[in-house]
């Protein structure tokens, strides 16, 4: 699973990168046909206290998904964003098994 980080018009700090890894890397216990990951962080403007803006989208072989939230910090809009995704998996998982 290779997973990619994109921080939009700021330079990312290693915590950050750090915790997006360890949170991203978890995707892999629910479905092992993850192919890649792509986190996209950016500044939502105009200054607000809830401006940190997480957008998730992860490729599988015969699946998309996608998820985008916006908190007041980078490592939360991240951890929901993901809660999202697992979501979507476990949904399509339990779609493709009723088939």
């Amino acid at each position: 699973m290779d997973i990619k980080i994109h921080a939009i018009h700021f330079d990312i700090s290693a915590e950050l990168e750090a915790h997006v890894n360890k949170k991203a890397a978890k995707l892999e216990k629910l479905s092992d046909e993850i192919t890649s990951v792509d986190v996209f962080l950016k500044v939502v403007k105009p200054e607000t206290s809830e401006n940190k803006e997480a957008e998730i989208k992860v490729k599988a072989p015969n699946a998309e998904f996608f998820a985008a939230k916006v908190t007041s910090t980078f490592e939360e809009s991240v951890d929901t964003a993901l809660e999202a995704i697992e979501k979507q998996i476990v949904k399509f998982k339990e779609k493709a098994r009723a088939k």
